[in-house]
């Protein structure tokens, strides 16, 4: 249900950490302080992923000297300004990094850094795809990169042998290209894209799956949850992974025989065979 909540109210909106101050250059907070129906979905999706990102924050700030997290298209950085907050802000180590492509938002980003005061947040401009990426870096983040810069995203992560990722995909289209194009007609799963929405309804559910094992193949634990209600998101998945090993064969052998009966082969998988 949409709703408005009125300033006297917001507190009990926010995390005990979270500060009024951060809503309002957010703009989250109207001028009289309020937080309307919009801001409020908006803040109850990011406050609901920095629950699920703590264990990985808490990990990465225990066991490096300068953890560093990546914020991948990470647009207006809400959950960028929100992490450092909570978890950079009583540091004295760790430093976040936005990666944006357009140029007037990393801009609007590192002014309100500047007057926020959060010194280690960096902003860079540029498309995934041709990013300067750290050489290492501890946490990938990437909310709600589409289509295909999910996959540019976790590639570089898996490259860098990134210790945590948590990517929030959307709008995968990419598959149901391919799908339409060069699915084998003798498949067992033809009959799940044989029409324009089951197509791009499967389409976007294999190229999750197939994330999730790549992950998995790249020797990382792997869980797939939802982010939040449908009410606040249609696009709700969260991939959360974990590097607990190296190459592991087993998760290599179901990818490729995934690929193979659909008839596919994404832009990560593309992206890694070319590293």
């Amino acid at each position: 249900m949409r709703r408005q909540v009125k300033a006297p109210e917001v507190r009990r909106e926010l995390l005990p950490e979270q500060s009024p101050v951060l809503l309002r250059e957010l703009h989250l907070l109207t001028r009289d302080g309020h937080l309307n129906a919009d801001a409020l979905r908006k803040l109850k999706q990011v406050n609901h992923l920095v629950g699920l990102l703590r264990p990985a924050l808490e990990d990465v700030f225990a066991r490096f000297g300068n953890p560093l997290v990546v914020d991948a298209g990470s647009g207006n950085a809400y959950l960028g300004f929100v992490l450092y907050e909570l978890f950079f802000k009583a540091e004295e180590k760790g430093e976040l990094v936005s990666i944006e492509a357009q140029p007037e938002l990393t801009a609007r980003g590192e002014e309100r850094a500047r007057r926020l005061g959060f010194s280690r947040m960096r902003f860079v401009t540029a498309p995934l795809a041709a990013a300067p990426w750290p050489e290492r870096f501890h946490l990938l983040t990437a909310l709600h990169a589409c289509d295909t810069a999910t996959d540019d995203a976790l590639a570089a992560a898996i490259r860098h042998g990134v210790d945590q990722v948590a990517v929030v995909p959307c709008c995968q289209a990419e598959l149901a290209r391919q799908l339409k194009e060069h699915a084998p007609p003798a498949s067992s799963l033809a009959a799940l894209a044989g029409h324009p929405w089951h197509r791009r309804e499967f389409g976007s559910h294999l190229t999750n799956v197939i994330r999730a094992l790549v992950l998995e193949a790249h020797g990382y634990s792997v869980t797939v949850t939802e982010l939040t209600g449908w009410e606040h998101s249609l696009k709700n998945e969260l991939i959360l992974g974990r590097k607990i090993r190296g190459e592991w064969r087993p998760a290599r052998e179901r990818l490729e025989a995934l690929l193979a009966d659909a008839g596919v082969r994404p832009a990560l998988v593309r992206a890694l065979e070319k590293a």
